[in-house]
């Protein structure tokens, strides 16, 4: 049987009644209609199988509202995590610098800021960054000198002669 034979017609017939109870055992629409849409995404993957059971109905609704039973416990982890570890401490603006250099990054080629950002904020070396991303040391070591000349004059510094040359 294809995987569409008959899912069609059983999604039109039963949707409706899915999402109704899904939100009257949930209470949120919205999550009932995730839940809903997850579950018949898992039965047409399935249909082969799902559309042979007595009830295919039954079935969906089972998996959403096991969805929607994992959504809750999601959220009252996360709310016992907050209970248990406090609020999280408020982050403050970026910094004028912090503001700058990712304007710089941005205005690099996507190839010079990767190099700059794996070596520099990930702190891998050139050896990992080439193993990494495929390509050879020279690469690596062209793109990280190049990026930095490119960003030099972008945060109004200069490089010292031996980085410029490395």
């Amino acid at each position: 049987m294809d995987r569409d034979e008959g899912f069609e017609d059983f999604y039109r017939a039963t949707r409706h009644r899915v999402v109704t109870v899904l939100y009257a055992l949930g209470g949120d629409i919205h999550e009932a209609q995730d839940a809903a849409q997850e579950a018949y995404v898992r039965a047409w993957q399935r249909w082969q199988r799902v559309g042979e059971y007595g009830d295919p109905e039954a079935w969906v609704r089972g998996v959403g509202h096991r969805l929607l039973i994992n959504r809750w416990r999601k959220i009252r982890n996360g709310i016992r995590a907050n209970r248990r570890h406090g609020p999280t401490t408020a982050v403050g603006p970026p910094s004028e610098n912090t503001v700058a250099l990712v304007a710089a990054l941005r205005r690099l080629p996507l190839e010079q800021r990767e190099a700059i950002v794996l070596h520099y904020l990930a702190d891998l070396s050139v050896a990992d960054i080439a193993t990494q991303i495929g390509v050879p040391l020279g690469t690596v070591k062209a793109r990280l000198s190049r990026g930095r000349q490119a960003m030099a004059p972008m945060l109004g510094t200069t490089l010292p002669e031996e980085v410029s040359n490395a």
